[in-house]
């Protein structure tokens, strides 16, 4: 490939990656408006309606965002009385991040997303599936070469 052809944006993975995520979290906005929760809001409650509760450092690990980040999305999940944080009792340097009723009953609602996404996708179930696995394996695969810098 010609130097001129690298510097396409079309030939550049960061942008195909970068577009692709604003449009399927533009496909998630409708869902997400009618639970009234932004997309990292969604994230961080994925997250615990599967673990029931983790640390603030444990959920930033997961779901790659600093603290900086996490820190005013929790407190404004809190203040909505989405979930509860507070120091654990064993290690006061942790900060527990748990569900708390009305964060534990919008799953119920968020359960019909998952399907909705693959179906807008307009994918077949089978390209969905195999693009999910290869994003997936995408994230492992950088992940670790970072890591290891």
């Amino acid at each position: 490939m010609e130097l001129n052809e690298q510097l396409k944006l079309e030939n550049q993975l960061c942008f195909s990656v970068y577009a692709c995520s604003r449009e399927i979290t533009k496909m998630y906005r409708p869902y997400l408006d009618k639970l009234g929760i932004t997309y990292p809001q969604y994230l961080v409650l994925l997250v615990l309606w599967e673990q029931h509760e983790t640390t603030v450092k444990a959920l930033g690990a997961e779901l790659y965002l600093d603290s900086g980040t996490l820190t005013p999305l929790l407190k404004r999940m809190e203040e909505s009385g989405l979930v509860r944080r507070e120091r654990s009792k064993e290690d006061e340097r942790k900060v527990m991040v748990r569900l708390t009723t009305k964060g534990e009953e919008l799953r119920d609602e968020a359960s019909i997303i998952p399907d909705a996404m693959a179906t807008n996708s307009g994918l077949s179930k089978e390209e969905f599936t195999k693009a999910l696995s290869g994003f997936q394996q995408l994230l492992d695969h950088i992940h670790s070469v970072n890591d290891k810098k």
